[in-house]
């Protein structure tokens, strides 16, 4: 389990054969061709304040407790501007991720091994608000993919997993992680599916470098599954964590 290094270290990088292990303890990924192929029917991203069209997602919210994850109704997304200077400060409704998926067993897995993990290190918790995210990053000719536009930044959340479904045709999308002081902690590539990171939202920060076709008459993409668990208790439009 994660859960030692990510207190320890503010962060962990597992590969995706480690990964995936953590996953499968909790429940078999049995639908994962099902749910790799849904990045294939994601909305684009509207609120994009840079004006780009780069960005396509599904969006869904559960409520993790002791009586287990049970998900919630749709409801938009928010971050603070302290969070994300470029498109925070307002709501964000995105397209519901798929019941098929959002109920599947590879995501049920996931959030099964998310509140083991973050569960672990703060026993306290006893009720999570938990944020699903399927991202899709298009990377053009002369249009590069911007998997954090909003640069280096914290989520304004408690716990973050980012994992590896799919690349395909792209070069960059290097992860650096940081720490309190904008010092580098780590700096590496999500490649494989089931590669992911752990993140301790309050002590580091994060952010991801520029994709862009290695093939230009070809699709290039990066599809990647974001989880994050907060305290139910405090507000997501807290300005400070």
């Amino acid at each position: 389990m994660p859960g030692e290094a990510l207190a320890r270290d503010g962060y962990v990088l597992l590969p995706g054969r480690i990964n995936r292990g953590v996953i499968e303890r909790h429940g078999a990924v049995a639908d994962w061709d099902a749910f790799v192929d849904s990045w294939n029917d994601l909305g684009e991203d509207h609120f994009m304040a840079d004006h780009g069209h780069y960005r396509r997602r599904r969006h869904a919210v559960y409520a993790a407790t002791a009586d287990g994850i049970a998900r919630q109704p749709h409801q938009p997304h928010y971050q603070a501007r302290s969070y994300n200077n470029l498109n925070g400060g307002i709501e964000r409704w995105f397209d519901p991720i798929t019941p098929a998926i959002g109920d599947g067993a590879t995501l049920r897995a996931v959030l099964a091994s998310c509140h083991a993990v973050f569960g672990a290190v703060s026993p306290a918790v006893r009720n999570w608000h938990v944020e699903v995210h399927q991202f899709r990053i298009e990377a053009k000719a002369g249009a590069v993919g911007q998997p954090t536009p909003e640069g280096v930044h914290r989520d304004g959340v408690d716990y973050v997993l980012v994992m590896m479904v799919r690349r395909t045709n792209i070069a960059s999308g290097t992860t650096t992680v940081y720490g309190p002081a904008r010092e580098v902690l780590g700096s590496f590539t999500l490649a494989q599916p089931f590669d992911a990171t752990w993140l301790d939202d309050h002590r580091v920060y994060h952010g991801v470098t520029a994709v862009e076709p290695i093939d230009p008459a070809q699709p290039a993409y990066r599809d990647v599954l974001v989880v994050t668990f907060r305290d139910a208790q405090r507000s997501s439009r807290s300005e400070g964590v």
